[in-house]
């Protein structure tokens, strides 16, 4: 790479896993350019998950779905005049703004017709059937690897916290009635993805019965925007005491130290089961339509729990078959059982 390199700008993912998927690639630009301007442009939902993190100097968020939110990233991006931008989603519009922006030199993965807006890029890996999967940590870090810049040591995603986050999660804790000495179980039974990623709040809420019948726990129902009435049809589901965290609207900064403090985390296949993954909190992922190639990674503490059917993984956002058997096929006791082999496992 050039050694005239001042300011380095990074198009992050879209989606909250992806982005914590990514960190390890943060790493090593961070460290590949360590007196580089390091510039995040990053959904604003999103922002909450690299708060407080070591790898940008600044970040704008931005909404580029709309032609004002578009141009207007284009007008930032054109002030900043960056010399490096690595574009990690795959999409064109993410690219064009960059492109528009003015960076001398864009790299990212050369897929479709956005291959002739980017200066190189490794190409995505296929078969007969189309593009592999692979685990998002490794499909990121191959720009790096592209580029010839050094992976960081450790490969697994991190994230961070600051101090007044940390006394803001303690606050909600104790106001929760959640002593030092109590175990915690975290459920998260929305998806912002779509209904077909989720488990029945029924389901959740049997299993409630359940964790409390084999441990004296707490239980925390963690909600994302929106999901306030489905953490709530989970409690109306439960003989036992559950928390709703639905009505506190914790946002993605504050989910962190919340899960952190954790024993084990019970979660659909969606962005707190990679918070747990980067905070070394053992985690039950509930896996219908998506294909698990693209998280098989950093697995150590991790359970994933799926139903092997022909019409999965499909990645629709709502089932087209009507009935969601990829997810009601998993029962409770299934889980409940998963859960204590985890923990057996991880001590």
């Amino acid at each position: 790479m050039p050694d005239d390199i001042h300011t380095v700008l990074v198009r992050c993912p879209n989606w909250v896993g992806d982005v914590v998927a990514a960190t390890p690639a943060f790493d090593c630009l961070r460290q590949n350019f360590p007196n580089a301007r390091m510039i995040a442009v990053i959904r604003r939902y999103a922002q909450g998950v690299i708060e407080s993190g070591p790898w940008f100097d600044a970040v704008i968020g931005c909404d580029d779905r709309s032609q004002r939110g578009f141009f207007s990233l284009v007008q930032k991006i054109r002030r900043l005049t960056p010399d490096l931008a690595v574009v990690l989603p795959n999409s064109f519009r993410s690219t064009l703004s960059v492109f528009f922006g003015g960076a001398r030199a864009i790299y990212g993965y050369r897929r479709g017709v956005r291959r002739l807006l980017l200066s190189g890029g490794p190409a995505p890996v296929r078969n007969q059937a189309g593009i592999v999967p692979r685990p998002m940590t490794e499909y990121y870090l191959d720009i790096c690897r592209w580029l010839g810049l050094s992976p960081p040591a450790d490969l697994r995603p991190s994230l961070f916290f600051s101090d007044d986050t940390a006394r803001a999660a303690a606050q909600l804790l104790a106001g929760w009635g959640i002593q030092p000495e109590d175990m915690v179980i975290g459920l998260n039974p929305g998806a912002k993805f779509g209904s077909s990623k989720c488990w029945p709040p029924g389901y959740f809420g049997t299993l409630c019965d359940h964790l409390a019948a084999t441990w004296k726990c707490k239980i925390i129902l963690f909600a994302g925007p929106g999901e306030a009435q489905l953490t709530s049809l989970v409690v109306q589901n439960t003989a036992v005491p559950v928390i709703d965290s639905g009505p506190d609207q914790i946002d993605l900064a504050l989910l962190k130290p919340l899960i952190r403090r954790c024993q084990l985390l019970i979660t659909n296949d969606t962005g707190p089961r990679h918070y747990a993954v980067a905070l070394g909190v053992p985690v039950v992922v509930l896996m219908g339509p998506t294909d698990p190639r693209y998280t098989s990674a950093n697995l150590e503490k991790t359970r994933v729990i799926r139903q092997k059917l022909e019409c999965s993984p499909c990645h629709e956002k709502v089932c087209p078959l009507g009935h969601h058997t990829c997810m009601t096929g998993i029962a409770p006791d299934q889980v409940l059982e998963e859960s204590k082999q985890l923990l057996l496992e991880v001590g």
